[in-house]
């Protein structure tokens, strides 16, 4: 690696984390907003809350990474050309290929980035995300706020105080999910349990008191433990099972999708898909390199400005990333199209690589004649 590939290979690389940390923070703080409702109304800690947050970041990577690249590449070669630094390697008998050799490599790093996100870190993380998502949704209205009263459908709940370690210590409960014989809970403390039939408030050191509304009759019973059952008002698993969506798959899962419980007939496509964009997909960092430096390195140069190869570079890629969406919802439908997926990652790639691959043709200015 030559002083030139390693000057600006350096200038590339600390754009590029500048690039991506900003594009992943925007994203990441309008994601979030989200999901500001659960510390208001269901009571998630802030540290729940931002893991929550931080396992969505590589689903964004996968979109920002090839962006990020393709932005840093378009400043930091148009920078080189405005300060005549290409001119000059250039004019040192460099080819197109040895100018590009710090993107291109740069970009192999990002590609492979790419695969290791699409293949283990985002249906890993996605999936993680989406079941603590769930469970905040099925549980969270479950969790008992200390000295305040909590409506859970038929029942109320309230709680004197919540020890750091979660224990509930002076529970009251009202339980009239049978009309004809409410029950009054009270235990000097208990616990809120998860179990796969449901939620429980198990306590301790309390009694049980129904009134027979016929009657009028009081009875009560003393306890050293006694479950209270809330299996029945949505929480654990006896609410229903939840059904994972295609990013949260590994790619066997996705290329072995049919249609059962879990997936219906119209998202089979959609599963399929998913599958071949994990493949495809982190090769657009490459296509876009070389989209940038086409325009850069291979363009004419200009004394003045790059304000023509830039604008029409950026239309392509805005045209890919736009194409790309259509591409999935068409392929979904008619899965025999799917090398259609893999064209589209592949041809600018191809043309572009094959623009590069060309001789140079800087001529040096032929010097003055002079006058006699």
């Amino acid at each position: 690696m030559n002083g030139f590939t390693r000057y600006v290979l350096r200038q590339l690389v600390v754009g590029m984390i500048l690039v991506t940390a900003g594009l992943s923070c925007i994203i990441w703080l309008s994601q979030s907003l989200r999901f500001v409702e659960m510390i208001v109304n269901q009571g998630v800690s802030i540290v729940t809350f931002v893991y929550l947050t931080m396992l969505m970041l590589p689903s964004f990577l996968t979109i920002i990474l090839p962006i990020a690249l393709f932005c840093i590449i378009l400043f930091i070669y148009s920078k080189l050309n405005s300060d005549r630094e290409l001119v000059v390697m250039r004019a040192a008998g460099q080819s197109h290929l040895a100018l590009a050799k710090p993107a291109l490599f740069l970009s192999a790093l990002v590609v492979l980035l790419g695969y290791v996100l699409n293949l283990y870190l985002l249906p890993t993380s996605y999936k993680t995300f989406r079941e603590l998502q769930w469970e905040i949704r099925n549980y969270s209205h479950i969790l008992l706020k200390e000295g305040a009263f909590t409506n859970i459908s038929s029942v109320t709940v309230y709680v004197r105080e919540r020890s750091t370690d979660g224990q509930l210590l002076g529970i009251l409960a009202y339980d009239r999910r049978d009309p004809k014989k409410p029950e009054t809970w009270m235990a000097a403390k208990g616990a809120l349990v998860e179990t796969d039939s449901g939620a429980r408030v198990v306590m301790f050191d309390g009694n049980r008191q129904t009134v027979d509304k016929e009657t009028n009759k009081l009875s009560i019973l003393y306890f050293d433990q006694g479950i209270l059952d809330l299996k029945e008002l949505g929480g654990g698993g006896g609410s229903g099972t939840r059904h994972r969506e295609a990013r949260e798959r590994t790619l066997g899962e996705l290329f072995d999708a049919k249609p059962s419980e879990d997936i219906s007939v119209g998202d089979v496509g959609k599963f399929i898909v998913e599958g071949h964009k994990r493949l495809a997909s982190p090769l657009t960092a490459l296509g876009f390199t070389l989209i940038g430096l086409y325009f850069l390195v291979c363009g004419n140069f200009s004394r003045h400005t790059q304000t023509r190869q830039i604008t029409i570079s950026v239309i392509i890629v805005v045209g890919l990333l736009v194409s790309a969406l259509g591409l999935e919802n068409i392929v979904a439908k008619n899965l025999k199209l799917v090398p259609l997926i893999y064209i589209h990652a592949l041809l600018p790639i191809l043309v572009a690589g094959f623009a590069l691959l060309r001789p140079p043709k800087f001529k040096l200015p032929k010097p003055a004649s002079l006058s006699t």
